[in-house]
């Protein structure tokens, strides 16, 4: 589990096919200080699991199901990406819980620097507007947001200018694909009303 609170930008080290999937090399720095093999670590918002590592960078696999349902094919060498170890339970929850599952991606349609922060929007396919709220969390490539405004299939957040800074969000431009997650506790309760009114 993880927070969405990024606590590093690294950058993709290199790219291998393996079988149908990849092996992903990041150089990082704050993430490896307690790496091990098998460690989840959360990349544009993905969780993936750490195979290999040294004292300069972690290697991953992305698997067919994650490269298509994720950003994660569209990756390159140089790319800057966010990272994020998972969370333990002495940590405070500073974002919101987040299984860097990603439920599907979505379209920058929309950038406008303002006087004190950035607002960014996304358009989204309409089967899943159901998961949006106004002021409701959503997480966008490992980054926990907040939802400004939604109208119609198009949702908006307000970016403060230290996330702008320390993640990945100031490499957005318009017609760039994330990765987008949302709240796992609106999902379930979806999942429960589903079966109670069978």
């Amino acid at each position: 589990m993880f927070t969405g609170l990024v606590e590093e930008i690294g950058t993709i080290r290199s790219i291998e096919p393996i079988g149908n999937g990849k092996m992903i090399q990041v150089n990082a720095s704050k993430v490896l200080t307690d790496v091990s093999i098998d460690a989840s670590i959360s990349v544009e918002g993905v969780c993936l699991t750490v195979v290999n590592f040294t004292s300069e960078f972690f290697e991953v696999i992305a698997v067919e199901e994650t490269l298509k349902k994720t950003t994660l094919g569209l990756f390159t060498v140089g790319m800057e990406v966010n990272l994020e170890r998972a969370v333990l339970v002495t940590d405070r929850l500073g974002g919101h819980i987040v299984q860097g599952h990603v439920d599907c991606t979505a379209t920058v349609v929309s950038s406008v620097e303002l006087t004190t922060s950035w607002e960014f929007s996304f358009v989204l396919e309409e089967q899943y507007l159901k998961y949006i709220i106004p002021v409701g969390s959503i997480c966008i490539n490992g980054t926990s947001l907040t939802v400004a405004n939604i109208s119609e299939n198009v949702f908006s957040v307000a970016i403060i200018p230290h996330t702008y800074s320390a993640t990945t969000i100031h490499n957005l431009v318009i017609g760039k694909t994330v990765n987008i997650e949302f709240d796992v506790i609106g999902k379930y309760v979806e999942r429960m009303v589903q079966f109670t009114n069978k």
